[in-house]
């Protein structure tokens, strides 16, 4: 149980979920660092540097990690490494003793890091493909509902509901489809000792031997391996890695601050689910504030930095290396894999609850789409032989004058104004003008496109669409 008596970080308690902590905790860590050591000591027992009998003495104490003892060590050695080391070495009594033999420090974290990596890949893919499906469903539900677009944060022509998720949806595939070509490429250190050249194995065992010895240890623990290191794999995996999770905080980000502008009570249109227990304001009793949204965009905002960081880790890793980046990784990789988990966990939430107002829906079309209409109209009264630029000019006199209406909240006059134009009138009939300024029709592709997105969705993770 968590003590509060200091301070927790939110990512321990607050923010991402259980399993993620779990991945980055000290105990699985720990656990992978003795696994990587065990499955060492199986290679080397293959050529005859380690007996059976040591080996199983390691094997059979592999899962005995004892985190407080290890702590309680490292205030002395300095060394976290070392510390779990001589705790593991004293529990086996027959192995002990050739633990952690020919390798340094960063074989054994290097390669640790990576698995964790890729489990924590493997929740983040989870958690996506669960919010894309919902995605999916939604757009289905919401392909055909017109609503106002706005341009410049401005209306400006009708889309659907349904194209503004599939928007975001076809961001996020990308993002996931990008993380999982990521994962593919995924490649620990390998086995190269202190400068990445595998001297101490080579003395071991021999170059002839080393090949075999270091893809053993591949198979052994499902990881495969840069084929040039120094003391570490190259750190541009991590800024590569961090880049792609950034994008995805991206997509995420953007569609969480598009729902408070919409969720804003002059818009209303839609809204994040809102608790019957749930306080908005300490002050204010009425408030309805978008919090789940604002979170992710708060979220957002520390992985957006991660790229700069492991860039600067990648680009000033002095020669063979140096220990500079060791303390800002040990919270950059887990915190930002928490931070995203927590934004996708909240997104899928808002999906599964989110609130359509399609009266609020209704009220901004009704206002703003007959402006739409006027680009619909002026393509038909060229259609039938008028001069575009005197047109054009006397459509935006019109608009201006409805748009002071309408910001004096007078209902808008538009297709009433047009429709009694003598200059108009000499082109189009009363009828005419007003047919071309209907815009229910004047969708475009948007329900089609929204609906081919739900079923590439739908495809990719092998649900039947329906």
């Amino acid at each position: 149980m968590i003590s509060f008596e200091q301070y927790q970080s939110p990512f321990s308690w607050r923010y991402g979920s259980e399993k993620l902590r779990s991945i980055w905790g000290e105990k699985n860590k720990r656990l992978t660092w003795r696994w990587i050591w065990v499955a060492i000591a199986e290679a080397q027992c293959g050529v005859g540097l380690v007996t059976t009998a040591q080996l199983k003495d390691l094997q059979d104490h592999m899962e005995d990690v004892d985190v407080a003892a290890a702590l309680l060590l490292e205030q002395t050695l300095r060394h976290d490494l070392v510390a779990e080391l001589k705790v593991f070495a004293a529990q086996c009594p027959v192995g002990g003793g050739i633990l952690h033999l020919g390798a340094t420090s960063m074989d054994i974290k290097d390669n640790a890091e990576v698995l964790q990596i890729r489990q924590s890949i493997e929740v983040i893919e989870g958690g996506l493909k669960s919010l894309l499906l919902k995605f999916a469903v939604i757009i289905r539900q919401t392909a055909e509902i017109p609503v106002m677009a706005f341009t410049h944060l401005q209306p400006a022509e009708p889309t659907t509901l349904g194209y503004r998720f599939a928007s975001v949806a076809q961001d996020l595939l990308e993002d996931y489809e990008a993380l999982i070509d990521f994962k593919m490429s995924l490649r620990g250190k390998g086995f190269k000792g202190a400068v990445g050249n595998a001297a101490s194995f080579v003395e071991l065992m021999g170059e002839e031997k080393f090949e075999d010895f270091e893809k053993q240890i591949s198979d052994l623990i499902n990881l495969p391996f840069f084929q040039v290191t120094t003391q570490t794999y190259p750190r541009r995996q991590d800024y590569v890695l961090l880049s792609r999770l950034a994008a995805m905080a991206a997509s995420l980000s953007k569609f969480a601050l598009d729902l408070r502008i919409l969720q804003s009570q002059p818009i209303g249109e839609l809204s994040e689910p809102f608790g019957q227990s749930q306080v908005g304001s300490s002050a204010m009793p009425f408030k309805r504030n978008p919090i789940e949204a604002e979170k992710i965009d708060s979220l957002a905002r520390i992985i957006s930095v991660a790229p700069q960081i492991a860039w600067q880790n990648a680009a000033n890793s002095i020669l063979e290396r140096t220990l500079d980046d060791s303390a800002n990784r040990r919270t950059l990789l887990p915190e930002t894999f928490l931070a995203l988990d927590e934004m996708i966990g909240t997104t899928t939430k808002i999906i599964a609850g989110i609130v359509i107002n399609r009266k609020a829906i209704d009220r901004t079309i009704n206002t703003y789409a007959p402006f739409a209409g006027i680009e619909r109209l002026l393509m038909e009264l060229v259609k039938n032989g008028a001069d575009r630029q005197k047109m054009h000019e006397l459509l935006r006199t019109h608009s201006l004058t409805a748009w002071e209406a309408v910001a004096s909240g007078e209902a808008n006059p538009l297709k009433d104004s047009l429709g009694s134009d003598p200059e108009l009138l000499k082109i189009l009939s009363k009828e005419e003008i007003q047919q071309a300024m209907e815009t229910d029709q004047y969708l475009g592709i948007a329900q089609k496109r929204s609906l081919e997105m739900a079923d590439r969705i739908d495809k990719n993770f092998d649900r039947k669409v329906r």
